[in-house]
């Protein structure tokens, strides 16, 4: 683990952070962690689901795309185990 930075909140964070630690039983830095980390998984699917609508919105870049992933489906059925 990394050396504990400080980091200025303002006093409504504060109190939420510390409302929620007792909600949950975890301590105040834990709740930050998981909720920076909630938000990082949040923005990586906004991310993702904005450059597959980017793709779909290429006909020929989407076909090609989608030609690929049934070329993989095929072989789901290829009767070996995973």
């Amino acid at each position: 683990m990394s050396a504990a930075k400080t980091l200025t909140i303002s006093l409504q964070t504060q109190r939420t952070i510390r409302a929620l630690a007792k909600k949950t039983n975890l301590p105040a830095h834990e709740v930050v962690e998981r909720a920076v980390e909630e938000l990082r998984r949040k923005l990586l699917f906004e991310e993702a689901n904005a450059a597959y609508t980017a793709l779909q919105e290429q006909p020929e870049v989407w076909q090609e795309i989608k030609l690929e992933q049934e070329a993989w489906d095929a072989t789901l059925a290829d009767g070996l185990e995973s």
